[in-house]
């Protein structure tokens, strides 16, 4: 059921650690994958290990967008193009950082939906849509509020664009992660004042992994889920149940 037979998935963030994993579970499953990110040279080592095709583009750019997607025939996307902030308060953030964090991570999904979709509906073939969002939509983080304003909206343009594309059999979910432990994350969540609570009110009380979180967007992405829509669904060992 995750067979994709030649099926061509697209792939924004695919230079990160979330983004490659999902690249090579999408290839090793059989389908045709576009590998995108900011530029070429970033992608070029994921393009040489699994053979993916590459299409830079930059997510905060309509016209940009608009000039890469328009003539791509797609069945699927994973919008997991993203950008981190800073951590802060609501009375000491930056407003240009928050502009920004909503600006790749909402509207660069919005964008990269709007002329997606049109590709599938042309193509009649349905097709479904991943956001990566995060388990900061969900609950509350202390330090996040840029961050967990962009992926609540991000969850919000899930459950929209389900229900608006669900007359042409397209599918839209979005993934809620846990912190996977990379070394631009350790920087903050390998403090143990930090990371030590937060694991602690885990019920599986570890990190998680890329490939932990790219298998089910792999899975939302086929046919396995094809009843599946409108979901925003936590991957987090648990943390979101309490």
């Amino acid at each position: 059921m995750t067979d994709f037979n030649g099926r061509t998935i697209l792939v924004t963030g695919a230079n990160g650690g979330i983004g490659s994993a999902t690249v090579r579970q999408l290839v090793a499953a059989g389908a045709d994958v576009v590998a995108s990110g900011q530029s070429e040279e970033a992608l070029a080592p994921l393009a040489a290990e699994t053979g993916a095709r590459t299409l830079p583009f930059d997510l905060t750019s309509e016209d940009g967008v608009r000039a890469a997607l328009q003539d791509l025939d797609v069945y699927g996307v994973v919008n997991c193009g993203g950008y981190g902030g800073e951590i802060a308060t609501p009375m000491d953030t930056d407003i240009a950082v928050f502009d920004k964090v909503i600006s790749v991570n909402t509207r660069g999904a919005l964008l990269v939906t709007k002329y997606t979709s049109a590709s599938m509906i042309r193509l009649g073939a349905g097709g479904s849509i991943v956001n990566v969002s995060s388990q900061a939509s969900l609950v509350a983080l202390s330090g996040h509020i840029s961050y967990a304003s962009s992926k609540g909206a991000l969850d919000s343009m899930t459950r929209v664009s389900a229900l608006e594309l669900g007359k042409y059999n397209i599918r839209v979910n979005s993934v809620n992660p846990s912190v996977v432990m990379t070394p631009m994350s350790a920087w903050y969540w390998g403090r143990e004042e930090i990371g030590g609570p937060f694991l602690s009110a885990m019920p599986l009380g570890r990190w998680a992994t890329e490939d932990e979180i790219a298998a089910p967007i792999v899975f939302l992405l086929s046919d396995g889920a094809s009843m599946i829509t409108g979901v925003s669904l936590p991957i987090d060992g648990g943390f979101t149940c309490q």
